[in-house]
C-alpha cells in the first residue's frame, strides 16, 4: 500500500509543504529514511538528522519546518501524527472473520456476526462474544464471559470465568485476564484458601501487553478503566481499580485493593503496596515503591540511581552506620553544644 502525502495529512489533520503527490509506502526513522518513506522529529537530538536525511516527508511542527527544504506534513504534535500513520500503514497480518473447525464452541455460547475464532480455541458455555471480535488460535473464553464488539485476544490468551471486556479491548499473547487473586487465612500456620468469587471488568479501548496478569475480586470486581495501556509481565492483584486512561508499563507489581486513579503513569518495575491509594494525574518514575497513598498530583520516586561498584559499597557501609549518627547528633542537640 502507498498513499499520498496529501492523503496522509487529512487522515492525520496536518498541512502538506512539498509536493502533495509524493507517494509513501512505509515508515523509516529519520536519518534512515529513503524517498518512499515517511519520518517524523520528535526529540531535538536527532536535529541533526533533519538537514541530511533522504526521506520523501517528514512529520514536523510549523517551527520545526521553516528551515526545512524538503516535504513535510505540518501537524502540532509529530509524536501523535507518527501514530495515526502508524495504523494506516499497519503491515500486522489480520485475523480473517472465520471460525475454525478445529475451534471448540459450546453450544450455549453466544457468538455475534463477523467473528473470527481460531483453531484450538475454546469458547465455554454462557460466554458471549461481540461482533467483530477475534478470538486467537489455542486462546480460552471461561463460562460467562463477555466480549464487547470489536475485542481483539491474540493467540495463547486464557480469559477466565465471569470476565467482562468492554469494547474494542485488545489483549495479547500469554495475558491471562481473572485468575484467582492471592486470598488465604492462615489457621494455626496452615493456609486455608478463600474462593475468590469476583470478577474482572475491563473498559473500552483498553490495550493489555502480553504475559500480564489480572487477578478477579475476592468479592467484588477487579475494575480496569477505558483507554487504559498495560505493558507486559504487569501484575494487577484482587480488587484493584485502575482509573481512565492510565499507563502502567512492565514488571510493575500491584499488590490487592489499590485505587490508582485517570491519567496516572507508572513506569516500569515500580511496586505498589495493598490497600492504599493513588490520585489522579500522578507520574511515578521506575523502579520506586510505593508504600502509602499519593494525595496529590506530581511526580514520586525512591531508590537509589547506579554508581560505580566501588563507590556504591562505600556509600552501602556509609548507610549503615546513619542510625548511630542521628543519634549522636541527638543526644548532641539535647545538650545545646
Amino acid at each position: 500500500m502507498s498513499y499520498s502525502l496529501q492523503t496522509i495529512a487529512d487522515h492525520i489533520d496536518g498541512k502538506v509543504v512539498g509536493d502533495p503527490q509524493h507517494h509513501i509506502s512505509e515508515l523509516a526513522a529519520l536519518g534512515n529514511a529513503k524517498s518512499h518513506q515517511l519520518s517524523f522529529l520528535t526529540n531535538s537530538k536527532y536535529l541533526r538528522d533533519l538537514a541530511t536525511t533522504e526521506a520523501g516527508g517528514v512529520i514536523l511542527t510549523p517551527e520545526q519546518a521553516e528551515n526545512f527544504s524538503g516535504n513535510a506534513i505540518l501537524h502540532s504534535n509529530p509524536y501523535v501524527g507518527f501514530a495515526l500513520v502508524s495504523q494506516l500503514l499497519d503491515s500486522t497480518p489480520v485475523q480473517s472473520a472465520e471460525i475454525s473447525a478445529l475451534a471448540s464452541i459450546h453450544p450455549e455460547a453466544t457468538i455475534g456476526s463477523d467473528v473470527g475464532v481460531g483453531p484450538g480455541a475454546v469458547i465455554s458455555k454462557g460466554a458471549v462474544i461481540g461482533d467483530g471480535s477475534r478470538i486467537g488460535a489455542n486462546t480460552f473464553v471461561g463460562e460467562n464471559s463477555i466480549l464487547g464488539k470489536n475485542c481483539n485476544l491474540r493467540a495463547n490468551v486464557t480469559i477466565y470465568h465471569g470476565v467482562t471486556l468492554c469494547d474494542r479491548v485488545s489483549i495479547h499473547s500469554g495475558t491471562i485476564v481473572g485468575s484467582d487473586g492471592f486470598g488465604y487465612a492462615n489457621d494455626k500456620g496452615r493456609w486455608v484458601k478463600i474462593p475468590q468469587t469476583g470478577g474482572v471488568r475491563i473498559g473500552e479501548d483498553t490495550e493489555v501487553g502480553a504475559n500480564t496478569c489480572i487477578d478477579r475480586g475476592a468479592l467484588e470486581d477487579t475494575v480496569i478503566g477505558k483507554n487504559c495501556i498495560i505493558d507486559n509481565l504487569v501484575q494487577i492483584a484482587h480488587n484493584c481499580t485502575i482509573g481512565d486512561y492510565t499507563c502502567i508499563c512492565g514488571n510493575t507489581g500491584i499488590a490487592g485493593s489499590v485505587n490508582i486513579g485517570k491519567h496516572v503513569v507508572i513506569a516500569g518495575c515500580a511496586a505498589i503496596n495493598g490497600h492504599i491509594d493513588i490520585c489522579d494525574n500522578v507520574q511515578i518514575t521506575g523502579f520506586t515503591m510505593i508504600t502509602k497513598s499519593i494525595t496529590k498530583p506530581g511526580v514520586y520516586s525512591s531508590g537509589l540511581p547506579s554508581a560505580p561498584t566501588r563507590e556504591w559499597q562505600k556509600n552501602a557501609v556509609q548507610l549503615r552506620s546513619i542510625d548511630k549518627l542521628y543519634q549522636r547528633v541527638k543526644a548532641l542537640e539535647s545538650r545545646g553544644d
